[in-house]
């Protein structure tokens, strides 16, 4: 990842990945930049919730309540993560450890949500590189 934070997240339709975007709180210093929040931004700019119904986001980190809430609203039909919120808070100390599944569940609209997948070992190995050189700059 670009901005060497381990969280990155792509849109999928059909095979074909057609956005990409990082995690950007701590270069861009805004606490809502999470690499989906990002994504979810830029589907919303090229995409209307139709299309996006028949898309998947595939995440490195199991999306926040805030990401999961904007994931919903944007349409996307379907997520994919590989790292569990829980197995971060277990790395990291930090989050809400609401798993995306309470949030949108409650949704009038099903989104279909696969993690963690069997790449969470890789995925955790990242996040134990990164949190302890940033833990308290959150």
């Amino acid at each position: 990842m670009e901005n060497h934070e381990p969280f990155g997240s792509v849109l999928v339709k059909d095979g074909e990945v057609i956005l990409r975007a990082e995690n950007s709180v701590f270069t861009g210093h805004d606490m809502t930049n999470h690499a989906e929040m990002n994504l979810v931004k830029q589907a919303a700019q090229h995409y209307d919730p139709a299309f996006l119904a028949d898309c998947t986001l595939y995440t490195s980190t199991e999306p926040c309540a805030m990401c999961s809430g904007a994931i919903y609203w944007s349409g996307i039909g379907r997520m994919v993560f590989a790292c569990s919120e829980t197995r971060l808070g277990e790395i990291a100390g930090i989050g809400l450890n609401v798993p995306s599944r309470a949030v949108l569940q409650t949704g009038a609209r099903a989104v279909t949500v696969v993690g963690p997948t069997n790449l969470e070992g890789e995925a955790a190995e990242v996040h134990q590189e990164f949190w302890p050189k940033h833990l308290g700059k959150v």
